[in-house]
């Protein structure tokens, strides 16, 4: 009994991939994420195309299309990078991905360099979802930076408590 009331929960701090603009998931003009569909969130909208490594941890998937990242956390915490709305039909084009799934990698690391400019004029949006994919059972607390703007690797976007 005594070890479940002295157990120490371990924190995980999930910094901003991206420059940029920080928006409530609510405010993400696609269901599927503003509804928390695939898990909960926050969101940036980019101001510029480099995508760095939000956390220390491993590569674990990387689709075809290249318009997304899925990383997990050396404690655990599945967060998925979605980068842009409607971008899978983009089929890879507008994306430079600098890793490879299996990869393990640091904080601030180049993920992905991010051809804005292709990006704004082909898909319905830049905005990026950063999700995480693992928490369905809420057995994670995910407290929320109260910060408007991101500076890549430096702003703290979400404390996941386990």
């Amino acid at each position: 009994m005594f070890k479940k009331l002295f157990k120490k929960s371990k924190e995980q701090i999930i910094y901003a991939p991206l420059n940029g603009d920080i928006l409530p998931l609510e405010e993400v003009p696609d269901p599927v994420f503003s509804q928390k569909m695939m898990g909960e969130g926050i969101a940036i909208m980019p101001n510029d195309g480099k995508l760095v490594s939000p956390i220390n941890g491993k590569v674990v998937q990387i689709p075809d299309t290249k318009h997304a990242i899925g990383l997990v956390g050396d404690d655990g915490t599945e967060i998925l990078i979605h980068v842009g709305l409607e971008t899978v039909a983009l089929k890879g084009k507008g994306f430079d991905v600098k890793v490879q799934a299996g990869d393990t990698v640091k904080l601030g690391d180049l993920l992905m360099d991010i051809d804005l400019a292709y990006i704004k004029e082909h898909a319905s949006s830049t905005v990026t979802p950063i999700i995480i994919t693992n928490n369905t059972d809420g057995s994670k607390q995910l407290s929320y930076t109260d910060e408007t703007k991101s500076i890549a690797q430096e702003t703290a976007l979400i404390t996941v408590t386990s």
